[in-house]
């Protein structure tokens, strides 16, 4: 077969090279856009085609000069000896030897994207550049893209860490004149029967690792729907969608007008939460909902203003009337469930307190214990006090999971129930146990915090949080409901 020569790209950038002490990388900084260049108007088709293949070409070519850079990152970051884990990987952790088992969070926090992605984008770098230059070539050369460099990597990687690298080499040469011709799929399977052809048998260690991989999630989506997802063996999920499908059908049969989908997904549904076993231990769900008060109203009236003003025994009266023209009977937790009254600033959105109903009402009873029975504006109300002990109370525990909701790293979407509250100003210098220093990290954010060198991390009174890198990359975050002032940065 005859190799294409490599493209020869007619793209020019000016890039300006600036001292480490001017202000931070600005893609502006670039110049002019490429079409300004390029112009696209008046090409026609053939040009079209071309040109998009020359971008094609350059995009195989920066993939591989960014696996460069994430390797060279990865090699100024040794690992922590002070970390408990040292150099042993768990799954899913990238593979890297002699490399700080934080580097992904870090180049995800680079690249805006999450550990996952980072960890797969590390990992597929390092096996490139240390196991299969001749792939890592061609894609810097522009002749692979790197879709299917990664296949190569996924494949030739890991999963084949124990296979001989002249082995490893002879796939690789036997695999990459076809690489560009067929599908990624195939790519993949054509790579696993050629190890097969050498007497390598890969299959079940892959099974075995697919299988440590099943789980439930929930992905939200638009209009009040959200997709559930179950990672199974694929007897089980096929099995499992027959059997909805079976049911659905049966519902079709007996004149339900619905589209066959809808009927999937309530029968699914009614499987899961409404068993057949009735000796079942019953579940109750806890629920978190925020919503203006006034929209659980059937007459839409307006709730009191909060803004700025302390939280007073009338105003907690008239927030109690609120609830209880919710629902007939008042607004009450669901039996085995619990029930929390976020007080949120309206124009900020910042939490102001959070109480239970029994609470409310005590508060409403007592008043103000300075003006028994008369209208004041003295406050009775407010966030948690500090403690003087380094775990937090019960009460700064629920403010400051009802007011951060998921771990507060840039990108990370671990939910509290996962998380530590963690002193931002750690607890040994100083640090108060206050709600203005306390913010929820999940185990893996909270350990990174405590044995990765060169992180700096920073805490507004109102929860605002910034996490800053080794290499000086910032990227800051808001409580979720809370309003950025105009000239603050925009968010993670």
């Amino acid at each position: 077969m005859i190799e294409p020569e490599p493209a020869v790209m007619g793209l020019a950038f000016a890039v300006q090279l600036r001292a480490a002490s001017e202000p931070a990388f600005d893609p502006a900084d670039l110049g002019r856009r490429i079409s300004d260049y390029l112009p696209v108007a008046g090409k026609t088709d053939v040009e079209l085609c071309d040109e998009l293949r020359l971008v094609q070409a350059f995009e195989s070519m920066l993939a591989g000069y960014k696996t460069e850079l994430v390797v060279a990152l990865a090699g100024h970051r040794p690992p922590e000896p002070g970390s408990p884990l040292g150099q042993r990987w768990g799954p899913g952790e990238v593979q890297l030897p002699e490399t700080s088992e934080f580097f992904p969070d870090e180049l995800g926090h680079v690249l805006r994207c999450s550990r996952t992605a980072a960890t797969d984008l590390a990992e597929t770098s390092n096996v490139l550049l240390t196991r299969l230059p001749a792939t890592r070539g061609r894609l810097a050369d522009g002749l692979l893209d790197w879709p299917r460099a990664r296949a190569i990597a996924a494949e030739l990687g890991w999963p084949a860490r124990d296979v001989p690298d002249a082995v490893v080499h002879l796939v690789e040469a036997e695999v990459l004149p076809r690489a560009m011709e067929v599908k990624v799929r195939t790519l993949r399977e054509l790579i696993r029967a050629r190890l097969l052809a050498h007497g390598v048998d890969l299959s079940e260690e892959r099974r075995t690792k697919a299988e440590s991989t099943a789980n439930v999630t929930v992905e939200a989506g638009r209009d009040g729907m959200a997709e559930l997802k179950a990672v199974l063996p694929i007897a089980s999920a096929t099995a499992c969608r027959d059997a909805v499908d079976r049911y659905a059908r049966m519902l079709k049969a007996d004149g339900d007008p619905r589209p066959i989908g809808v009927l999937r997904a309530e029968v699914l549904a009614d499987l899961i939460l409404r068993p057949w076993d009735a000796s079942r231990r019953p579940v109750t769900a806890q629920l978190t909902i925020t919503a203006p008060i006034h929209a659980l109203r059937p007459d839409a009236k307006a709730v009191a203003e909060v803004d700025g003003r302390p939280i007073t025994a009338g105003l907690l009266a008239e927030i109690l009337e609120q609830l209880d023209a919710v629902c007939p009977g008042g607004l009450r937790a669901p039996a085995g469930g619990s029930l929390d009254v976020s007080l949120v600033d309206p124009v900020s959105g910042r939490l102001r307190a959070v109480v239970t109903r029994g609470e409310l009402e005590a508060l409403v009873r007592r008043g103000c214990p300075e003006h028994p029975g008369a209208p004041c504006e003295c406050p009775v109300l407010d966030r948690p006090d500090p403690v003087d002990r380094y775990r937090p109370s019960a009460a700064q525990y629920r403010f400051v999971r009802t007011r951060d909701r998921t771990c507060r790293w840039p990108g990370c979407t671990n939910q509290v129930v996962w998380a530590d509250l963690d002193h931002v100003i750690a607890h040994a210098c100083g640090g108060q146990t206050a709600c203005e220093n306390l913010c929820c990290l999940c185990r893996r954010h909270h350990r990174l915090k405590t044995h990765a060198r060169g992180w700096v991390f920073v805490m507004t009174d109102d929860g605002v949080f910034t996490v800053t890198s080794p290499a000086g990359v910032s990227r800051t975050t808001w409580p979720p409901g809370t309003r950025p002032a105009a000239d603050d940065p925009p968010p993670f």
